[in-house]
C-alpha cells in the first residue's frame, strides 16, 4: 500500500484554481440589475465585466420534425474579471463565488480577496440566508512517463483485476466523504488527462470540500467552517498523493 505524503508548504503548489463559493437566499423582489453597479467600484482591480445568464436547452416536436430550443431565462448576475485573468468574481442571484487561477498566491490571500468581494455582495443583495458554502480546489499533478503502477503517485489509485491487461488509458473515480463531528462532506475527483507534454501524463486532483445548511449560517459560523475546510482539504490533498508525488512540487 502507498504511503501518503507528509504535510507541508510545496513551493510549486499544483493548484490550478482555488474556489471559494456561497450559495445564498435572496428576497424575492431582489433585482439582478442591481449588481452592475459595482463596475466603477472594481474598476481597477476587475475592469472586465459581463452578464451571466441563465438558458434552458429543450426539444421542440412538431410532426416529425425535432426542433431544438434555447430559452434564454434572464439576467443572473454579472462576472469581474481581473486584467490578467487570474482573478475570477461572480456576483448571482443563487449566490457569489471567487476564483484564483494559477500561479496560486495563499490561503490567506485567497480568502481574504473573498471576504472583501463577499461584503460588496452582502451590501448589494441582502440574503436573506446563506445555505451552502464551499472550498474547491483543483490539483494538475503532471508527472512523469513511463509509469508502471499509480500506486507510485497515488495512495488510492485505480485497482485493476489482476487477470486483466494492466495497461491503463484512462480513468475516473469519484468519492463522498463525511466529517460527521463537523458535519463537512468532501467530494473527491481522480481523473487522468492527457498532458501537453509527450513524456508526462496529468492526474486530475479536485477537491470540494461543502456544508449545507437550510437554516443558514451567521457570520462567525461561516468564517470559522472555511478554517475548518481549509484543514480537511490539505488533509485529502496529502493523504491522496505519496511523497514521490509530493517532492514534484517542492
Amino acid at each position: 500500500m502507498a504511503v501518503m505524503a507528509r504535510q507541508r508548504h510545496l513551493n510549486n503548489a499544483p493548484i490550478i484554481e482555488a474556489i471559494i463559493d456561497f450559495r445564498t437566499r435572496l428576497p424575492a423582489t431582489f433585482d439582478a440589475t442591481r449588481f452592475s453597479s459595482l463596475k466603477a467600484e472594481l474598476s481597477d482591480g476587475y475592469p472586465q465585466m459581463e452578464e451571466s445568464r441563465a438558458f434552458e436547452a429543450g426539444v421542440k416536436i412538431k410532426g416529425k420534425q425535432v426542433q431544438q430550443i434555447l430559452e434564454d431565462k434572464g439576467l443572473r448576475g454579472y462576472r469581474f474579471e481581473s486584467q490578467d485573468g487570474k482573478n475570477v468574481a461572480q456576483f448571482r442571484q443563487d449566490g457569489f463565488t471567487f476564483s484564483r487561477l494559477k500561479p496560486y498566491t495563499n490561503w490567506q490571500g485567497v480568502l481574504g480577496e473573498a471576504k472583501r468581494l463577499w461584503k460588496l455582495y452582502v451590501d448589494r443583495a441582502f440574503p436573506d440566508l446563506i445555505v451552502r458554502i464551499t472550498v474547491r480546489y483543483i490539483n494538475q499533478l503532471n508527472v512523469p512517463l513511463p509509469i508502471d503502477d499509480f500506486a507510485q503517485y497515488l495512495t488510492a489509485p485505480p485497482v485493476i483485476p489482476k487477470n486483466l491487461p494492466q495497461d491503463v488509458s484512462d480513468f475516473l473515480t469519484r468519492v463522498t466523504i463525511c466529517d460527521r463531528r463537523l458535519d463537512i462532506k468532501a467530494h473527491i475527483i481522480q481523473a487522468l488527462e492527457k498532458s501537453s507534454k509527450p513524456d508526462n501524463v496529468t492526474i486530475i486532483l479536485d477537491i470540494d470540500v461543502f456544508k449545507q445548511k437550510e437554516s443558514g449560517f451567521d457570520e462567525l459560523e461561516m468564517w470559522q467552517a472555511f478554517e475548518q475546510f481549509r484543514d480537511l482539504k490539505n488533509r485529502i490533498f496529502f493523504g491522496s498523493i505519496t511523497e514521490e508525488t509530493a517532492r514534484l512540487f517542492e
